[in-house]
């Protein structure tokens, strides 16, 4: 699955990217605001990463940056099994952060998914230290759940507090579609 918006392609990751995927996750400040990053982020575990079979009920995508030439990486997103609904998570370079960059291939990702996959459904979640997150949740067009609850993050090795959010289909089609049509 790939989408294409004004600034940015989302497709899959290739084995090929490893070294790059590396050096573009090399801050902590990425791997921290996960649950399942680990740091450091070593060569192999992108080669990991890069290498697992994909899911189709589930996809990921790398954000690549079209405006620069060459073009460049500069995160990821995608979608897990989140229990009751699929569960999108997201990261950015940090020269990347406050550009709009997240909300854009959140839109992106969340139409094709849902275009492509018929979901009705999707969760998401922050950690309390990282608003900026929660607020690109918000301009996605989510709710908080009302729920704080404890995720682990392999980075910080310990739990941490997750604001959650959610977005349904009603929220789908009144927030996403006009925007991606802008």
């Amino acid at each position: 699955m790939f989408a294409v918006t004004k600034r940015l392609l989302l497709r899959p990751g290739w084995i090929e990217e490893a070294p790059a995927l590396t050096e573009v996750i090399a801050d902590v400040r990425i791997a921290r605001n996960t649950t399942q990053m680990p740091w450091p982020y070593r060569l192999e575990d992108a080669e990991e990463f890069l290498a697992r079979e994909p899911n189709l009920d589930f996809p990921h995508f790398q954000i690549i940056d079209r405006t620069v030439d060459p073009v460049r990486m500069i995160g990821g997103i995608g979608f897990k099994d989140g229990g009751n609904a699929p569960e999108i998570g997201y990261w950015l370079t940090p020269d990347s952060w406050g550009r709009g960059f997240a909300t854009e291939a959140g839109k992106a990702a969340i139409e094709a998914a849902r275009a492509s996959l018929g979901y009705q459904r999707i969760v998401a979640g922050h950690f309390v230290d990282n608003p900026a997150s929660g607020r690109v949740l918000e301009k996605l067009g989510f709710r908080r759940t009302g729920s704080v609850v404890p995720q682990h993050s392999i980075a910080r090795n310990r739990e941490v507090d997750c604001i959650m959010f959610e977005l349904d289909e009603e929220d789908m089609l009144g927030s996403l579609t006009p925007a991606l049509a802008a």
